[in-house]
């Protein structure tokens, strides 16, 4: 009858609109498939940066090697230099110095931590400090810094040199620096070299080591002691002497950011194998659980259509 064809029509489509339900939708299943594909995507990605971390480790191990020997050698002229100004006795009220010079030692090159951004923070606070009387020229050494002062001090920002810390430091670059500086004719009293001093591995320390005019140390009381240093010996020995902190500052600040970049790689390569195993972890539930469904899929399709 009429009556029992609509019924078994109606049996037959709720039979096969169950069979369709438990399949799922395409769409579900092509969600599954993108988010199984984009985790694929992001660990492979993660494996990449973690080799490129671990190979920037060894480069920085072996280049701090080099750096660490060479520092033994330039820490003679900054002590000697360091030992010329102390033995002097220079005493400058900051009521009598109204021209000051900073030269501040960094590189070109990032991906060391914090190392660059210490001594801007310090640098900052130590312009800030100052009074409005005193005219404090800033000579940078080192795009990441000259990049910095360019926004905050500008009108501080005497000089600035790049292509610093791409190769180990020179003291004919140091040289190069000074001479830029005395070519300026920019008169003033007492002046620092600020830089990243050394310590250990994963320690280092900005430190300010102060320097003096040729005009300030011949004015010292211990100077006038010695009756055979002219005025061209003097200045001679001053250009070295200021040449040599330099020099001591560059080697410093490079076996301070070789040793920050090894550490900041190291750092970063641990950080790169826990999201891989995060990763894996999280790819594994996701596969397991897409191919649970499938066989759910098809084992309640099977029982829908018997």
């Amino acid at each position: 009858s009429d009556l029992w064809l609509r019924r078994n029509n109606m049996a037959s489509a709720s039979s096969l609109f169950r069979a369709s339900s438990a399949l799922g939708s395409p769409w579900v299943q092509s969600r599954s498939m993108a988010t199984l594909k984009e985790i694929s995507m992001r660990l492979r990605s993660v494996k990449n940066i973690q080799k490129i971390t671990k190979s920037m480790k060894m480069v920085s191990a072996a280049k701090f090697n080099r750096a660490e020997r060479d520092l033994r050698e330039a820490r003679t002229y900054g002590s000697a230099a360091k030992a010329f100004f102390d033995k002097s006795e220079i005493e400058v009220e900051e009521e009598k110095a109204p021209n000051q010079l900073v030269i501040a030692v960094t590189s070109d090159r990032g991906l060391c931590g914090g190392i660059h951004s210490g001594v801007g923070k310090d640098l900052r606070a130590y312009l800030n400090a100052k009074s409005k009387e005193t005219s404090t020229k800033l000579v940078v050494c080192g795009d990441k810094l000259r990049s910095l002062f360019q926004r905050s001090h500008p009108n501080n920002l005497l000089l600035a040199f790049s292509e610093i810390g791409r190769q180990p430091p020179t003291f004919s670059e140091a040289s190069f620096v000074a001479q830029q500086i005395l070519e300026t004719g920019l008169e003033f009293e007492k002046g620092e070299v600020v830089f990243n001093r050394f310590k250990s591995v994963i320690s280092y320390q900005v430190t300010h080591q102060p320097f003096f005019s040729t005009e300030t140390v011949a004015s010292s009381d211990k100077m006038s002691a010695y009756d055979d240093v002219d005025a061209d010996i003097l200045k001679n020995y001053q250009e070295f002497s200021l040449a040599s902190l330099i020099y001591s500052g560059m080697k410093e600040g490079a076996a301070s950011e070789q040793s920050a970049r090894m550490t900041a790689m190291d750092n970063a390569t641990k950080n790169a194998g826990e999201m891989i195993d995060k990763l894996t972890l999280t790819f594994n539930r996701t596969r397991q659980a897409v191919i649970t469904r499938e066989l759910i899929e098809i084992i309640s399709g099977a029982a829908a259509i018997e």
